[in-house]
């Protein structure tokens, strides 16, 4: 299921939210970059947040381009969420209304929606996945997951799970796995191989 013909931009709204994981949100950064940059592929990436500065787990702040009031959905393709960590605040954003709606927005339009880890939650708590599979955090006797099986979500234990348009992994591990599989569905098999192979993958 490819979602782009010829030379369409294809444009990325990337979400940091509070306490977000870097490791999880420079794969989309690192993969649709080198993808650009490397081979003019036309996939921009739009850095959001509920403010114009967001703290990481670990508090590493980082400025984005635009709030989540600035955001119509007709202007993207995709909708990346990292994961993050409950200690560092992650589902005070995760779970707020604004975002949940912006994730069902995505949905109805069948837009690209690819998370990674517990990014899985809020997609699950929005109520997208009713019925669908999906997979999140598998380890620490799989708590996240019964979490995520309460949103009525058919949970598979797998590293990366695709159901129609939406893309869920179960851990950091899978980062760069699933900000590839998003660089498929936006340009091509062929053109995400060339990207992975540059990339030393």
């Amino acid at each position: 299921m490819h979602f782009v013909y010829g030379g369409d931009i294809m444009r990325t709204l990337l979400f940091a939210l509070k306490g977000f994981e870097t490791m999880e949100f420079s794969a989309f950064v690192d993969v649709l970059g080198w993808a650009r940059n490397g081979y003019e592929y036309d996939v921009p990436v739009v850095t959001c947040g509920f403010q114009k500065e967001v703290t990481s787990t670990f508090n590493i702040p980082i400025l984005v381009d635009k709030t989540i009031d600035e955001i119509n959905v007709n202007d993207y393709d995709a909708l990346a969420i990292p994961g993050g960590f409950e200690e560092f605040g992650f589902y005070e954003e995760a779970y707020d209304e604004r975002f949940l709606n912006l994730i069902q927005e995505f949905d109805k339009q069948k837009k690209i929606i690819a998370t990674i880890c517990v990014a899985a939650l809020p997609v699950g708590k929005s109520g997208v996945l009713r019925g669908r599979k999906a997979t999140t955090y598998h380890l620490r006797d799989g708590f996240r997951q019964k979490q995520l099986k309460e949103f009525n979500v058919d949970v598979v234990n797998e590293p990366i799970v695709v159901d129609q348009n939406i893309i869920t992994s179960y851990c950091p591990e899978t980062a760069a796995g699933v900000a590839f599989k998003l660089l498929e569905e936006l340009t091509s098999s062929e053109k995400m191989i060339i990207v992975k192979h540059a990339m030393g993958f």
